[in-house]
Parts: C-alpha cells; sequence; structure tokens
C-alpha cells in the first residue's frame, strides 16, 4: 500500500469522508492559474460554507505551482505534487489534529520519535504564545529541545484580512549523520513534513483580531517528499515515485543518470505536468497567455533538455514517457484515461510546433548576429522568449563565431520576465479566504444564466467549458463550433437581462450526485463531484451542480452586458461580460 492509500485509510478510520480531487485548473479563482495547495479548493467551506459531505474530510489533490520553475532540475523541486490533506471544518481542533498526526507517523509510517521535531508559534503582539500545540507535543513524547519557538513561518492567513491562526510544522531529520540534541529549522537536515493550520482568529481590515466562534483545522503533507524520506534517500527522483521514469529516459537517450540529472530531471517533471494539465477536464492547450503559457513553457523546456541528452526529437520519445505516466496515476485519477489521446496529442504538436521554431530561431540568429562582435542582452533575450534559445545555446553558438554575449544584459531581461511570469503563475492569491465578495458573488450566478440563455440561442449542446471571475467581469468558455453572430449575442444578453428583471429567487439544495443528474442538472466536470452534491436552482431556468457562492435573487444582479466573443480554442468559444449597476 502507497502512502496515498496508508493516509486516506487512517483518516477514514479517524471519520473523515474522502472528497475527489479538485481539477488542477481551479474554477473562478482569478488569483492563480492552478490549484496551489490542497486548501485551495475548499476555501468556501473555511469560510462557513457547510461541505455536502460533513465536517471532517480528506483528500490527496493535484497541485501545480510554477513559481519556483528555475529551480526544477535539484533534488527536491516540482512543478506539479500532490498533497495530502485532512480537514475539520468546526468540527476537532488541536489535541486531536496534532495526536492524530503524530499516531500516523510514529505507528502507521514507524517514524523514530527522536527523528521528528516541530515548531509552534511563540506569540506576537495581540496573539500569545499556542501554549496548547506545545503541551500536546511535549505530552505524546517531543522532546523540549525538538520543539522551535518561532513567530513568522508559523502563523498563516490568506491575505491580508481572514481567517487566520497559528499552524504547526512538523520536520523529520534527513540525514545519516548523528541526531543533533537541539532543534534547528535552519538546519537543512531537518526536512518539513506536514503542516497542521489551526484557524482560531479573525483579522479585520483594520488589522484588529478577534477569536472565531467556529473554528477550522488545515493541514497538508506533501507526497514527493514524505516518501523520498520514508524510502530513504535524498534525491526525490531516486523514489519510486519518479525511478521507473527515469530509467524510460535513460533507456530512451542511451545516458545514464549520473552525470545527467539534471536534464532527466527537468524532462521527467515537464512532461508529468504536461500530461496533468492537458487532460485536466478544462481543456487547456499551449498557447501564449495564462495556463496555456505555462504548458508550452514545461513543453518547449522538456524538449530542450531532450535535445541536450541527444534524444532524436523527431521520434515518439514523448508519447513514450506520458504513456508511462498515465499509467502510474490513472487508478487514482480518472481524468488521465479518458483523455489519454487529448494529452499525446498535445505533446506531439507542440514538439512538432516547437522543432520548427528551433529552425526559424537558427536562421534569426545568422540574422543578429551579422557583421557584429557581439550579442546584446536584448537580442540574447528575443533568441530565449521568441525562439526559446536558453542562453547556454546562445552562448555556445557565439563561441563557434568568436563572438562574445552580454549576460549581465541578458540576466535584466531574463529576471524581469521572471518576475512577470511568477506573478502570472502563483498570482497574489487575492482571493484568498476573502475572494468571494460581493460582486464574484453576482458574477458567479450570472455565469449560470448566461449559460442557459445560450442552450436556447446556441442550442442544447452547449455546455460550459470553464470560467474565470474577478470583481471587475466574467469569462466564459462554452462548447460552440462557430463564431456567434451579432443577433445571437443579442438575443442572449437580451434573455439574461429579461430574467435579471424578472427577479427570479436562486434556491440551493444537497441531493444524491446521481440523483442531481436525472433531475437535470447540469455540470462542468461531474467526476470532481462528491457523491453527495450542491445545486442551485434559478426558478425553471438553470439547474446546476455547483460550489457557489451564489445571490439569493436575480434582481440584484444589475444590467448583463456582452462586451466581447472571441475563440478560446478548437470547438470552444469565450464571452467577456460585465455587470452594470441600473
Amino acid at each position: 500500500m502507497n502512502l496515498k492509500e496508508l493516509y486516506i485509510n487512517f483518516f477514514i478510520s479517524k471519520g473523515h469522508k474522502q472528497i475527489p480531487s479538485a481539477p488542477v485548473v481551479p474554477e473562478n479563482d482569478p488569483s492563480v492559474l492552478f490549484n496551489t495547495a490542497g486548501m485551495q479548493p475548499l476555501i468556501p467551506y473555511l469560510m462557513g460554507q457547510s461541505h455536502p459531505y460533513g465536517t471532517r474530510l480528506c483528500d490527496y489533490q493535484k497541485c501545480v505551482r510554477t513559481n519556483d520553475l528555475d529551480s526544477v532540475g535539484d533534488t527536491t523541486h516540482h512543478t506539479f505534487f500532490e498533497m495530502l490533506g485532512n480537514w475539520s471544518l468546526g468540527d476537532y481542533f488541536k489535541k486531536e489534529s496534532i495526536t492524530w498526526s503524530f499516531e500516523f507517523l510514529t505507528e502507521v509510517l514507524h517514524i523514530p520519535v527522536n527523528k521528528l521535531a516541530v515548531t509552534v508559534y511563540k506569540g506576537d503582539g495581540n496573539i500569545p504564545f499556542d501554549e496548547e500545540s506545545y503541551t500536546l507535543w511535549r505530552n505524546l513524547g517531543i522532546k523540549e529541545s525538538h520543539i522551535a519557538k518561532t513567530c513568522e513561518d508559523n502563523f498563516w492567513i490568506a491575505g491580508a484580512s481572514g481567517p487566520c491562526g497559528p499552524d504547526t510544522e512538523i520536520f523529520y531529520f534527513r540525514s545519516d549523520e548523528e541526531i543533533p540534541e537541539t532543534f534547528d529549522p535552519e538546519d537543512n537536515r531537518w526536512v518539513e513534513i506536514w503542516n497542521n493550520v489551526f484557524m482560531q482568529y479573525y483579522k479585520d481590515s483594520e488589522g484588529t483580531i478577534t477569536e472565531l466562534p467556529k473554528k477550522n483545522v488545515d493541514t497538508g503533507m506533501g507526497v514527493e517528499r514524505t516518501t523520498a524520506i520514508l524510502e530513504g534517500v535524498n534525491d526525490n527522483y531516486a523514489s519510486s515515485i519518479w525511478k521507473d521514469v527515469i530509467e524510460l529516459i535513460s533507456n530512451i537517450s542511451n545516458l545514464p543518470y549520473e552525470g545527467n540529472e539534471k536534464s532527466m530531471r527537468i524532462i521527467a517533471d515537464h512532461l508529468r505536468t504536461a500530461v496533468f494539465i492537458s487532460a485536466d477536464p478544462s481543456g487547456i492547450k499551449p498557447s501564449n497567455t495564462d495556463q496555456g503559457y505555462i504548458l508550452r513553457r514545461l513543453i518547449r523546456r522538456a524538449i530542450r533538455h531532450a535535445k541536450r541528452l541527444n534524444i532524436d526529437i523527431n521520434s515518439d520519445w514523448e508519447s513514450k514517457i506520458a504513456k508511462l505516466i498515465l499509467t502510474k496515476y490513472k487508478k487514482y485519477y480518472h481524468e488521465l484515461e479518458e483523455n489519454e489521446n487529448v494529452v499525446l496529442e498535445v505533446l506531439k504538436n507542440e514538439k512538432e510546433k516547437f522543432n520548427r521554431t528551433l529552425e526559424k530561431g537558427l536562421k534569426e540568429f545568422e540574422k543578429l548576429t551579422k557583421n557584429k562582435e557581439n550579442i546584446s542582452g536584448v537580442d540574447a533575450f528575443h533568441l530565449y522568449d521568441t525562439y526559446g534559445f536558453p542562453i547556454e545555446l546562445t552562448e555556445e553558438l557565439a563561441s563557434e563565431l568568436s563572438l562574445t554575449v552580454d549576460i549581465e544584459g541578458f540576466q535584466e531581461k531574463f529576471k524581469a520576465h521572471q518576475e512577470l511570469s511568477r506573478t502570472a503563475s502563483s498570482g497574489k492569491f487575492k482571493g484568498g479566504l476573502a475572494g468571494n465578495g460581493e460582486m464574484e458573488t453576482k458574477y458567479h450566478t450570472a455565469t449560470h444564466l448566461l449559460n442557459a440563455a445560450l442552450k436556447i440561442v446556441v442550442g442544447p449542446t452547449v455546455h460550459q467549458k470553464g470560467s474565470n471571475i474577478t470583481e471587475e467581469r466574467m469569462r466564459f468558455d462554452f462548447s460552440c463550433d462557430h463564431k456567434l453572430s451579432e443577433e445571437e449575442k443579442q438575443k442572449a444578453e437580451n434573455l439574461v437581462n429579461e430574467w435579471i428583471k424578472e427577479e427570479i429567487p436562486v434556491s440551493v439544495e444537497e441531493m444524491p450526485k446521481e440523483q442531481a443528474i436525472k433531475s437535470g442538472a447540469e455540470c462542468m466536470f461531474i467526476e470532481k463531484y462528491p457523491d453527495i452534491v450542491t445545486v442551485y436552482k434559478i426558478g425553471d431556468i438553470s439547474k446546476e451542480l455547483c460550489g457557489g457562492p451564489h445571490v439569493s435573487n436575480t434582481k440584484v444582479l444589475g444590467k448583463f452586458k456582452i462586451v466581447k466573443e472571441e475563440a478560446s480554442s478548437a470547438g470552444v468559444r469565450r464571452i467577456k461580460a460585465i455587470l452594470e449597476s441600473e
């Protein structure tokens, strides 16, 4: 039994219900391009909305983080990873959370107590030292010298205000050296494996902190890191999660892992992430914006490193690796099986496109270097950004012509680009636990009305393919094989406004998933919903499975206006719309 199964079984035995992993592309959260943590899809429930599965939940969640993209290639960084989590929504609190974490680590995973250490919140200003967590750890057998009291790293809040509270981080001594008598969180031999967050306070916009009447627990444990620890390897890519993928890359390239670690790790990591993004029900395809940009960048970076290993880029090397990854994970994530052909097609098409781009890039290089003694930082970055030339390739080509490259100038341009990418890929998490304000809530409801209107105007084959909501606007993707005419757009807009004027009440009901589907309720990604679902009904106009939140009556929405209609991807159109106050 692997770590995921051990974890889920353990928490089910403690009265938790397993919830399905949310897609990697979040619905209606414009603050991030991908689900970056196990708690992110649970934000509405941590805010107080009741969860159809109850108050004790556990899962393994697919996550994608690209803010550390340039660190991938070392022993620990990954762009896609799985996060184990267990939650209490106003149910148990610190005692049960800490006791069960300790029990799982020592009795299920058989980790020796002396190899564990923890941090607890030492208190700051209005918020006192977390004495309860400290005492619980001491009573369980963690010695005093293995408990560190810290401030910044042990207090959690999403954004500037909202639910917040202390957390306790659990560390494992990942070394064959003698275990130090005193735990130092800065000593990198101690690796954090689990974090338990206790949301017991509320911080308002003025900075005033009050006790929450209903307290939550949110925990997270990384599958890749913990597996490597349990298997006693100091390189995550040497663990059972990666070993067979690395061996396949080694066989394809006819090169050993030793000496080629960086390129092999990047290929393994980036192709795994590309498989999960392109298999996601949201239908992401490589492009120059948003999630599509990240997908394109990952595939192209994997191709560049495959070239470094002298892999024949025109062979089906990427397909072989992707098929192995699909086989490893489809037991846990059904969309991998359902969208296998889509994944293989995305990888093949992008590979072929990039191969053509590389050839163009070489021609551009010749043009840029004609009658020149050096390559400016701007030109080097242009080759990188437009043609995917790594700076090393530009340097290599320049060296053959006895040219110099302005590396400093390139680094300046690259740093600015990194900052933009980091902002785009990680967002500011401004949605956080406060990302469902009044306007976002209105736009949530407006997407349901637009979906219903398009089914009438365009036809019943229209289905939602994705949406993105901010305080200022809504974006709605839907299946459609043609550009909407002016008449179709006007009709859809008029219908939505008619329904708003009719002041239709919005009702909500929980029911078994099968019953909801039989009753005609629509949903975007059926597999992401649990067995008990929330159904929002807008009169006789719309009935959809949805996590919410929604307004209670259409009359508060204001005036609906379609601003733009355009292609999103093959067979998918996109509408951007706004709500104006009357």
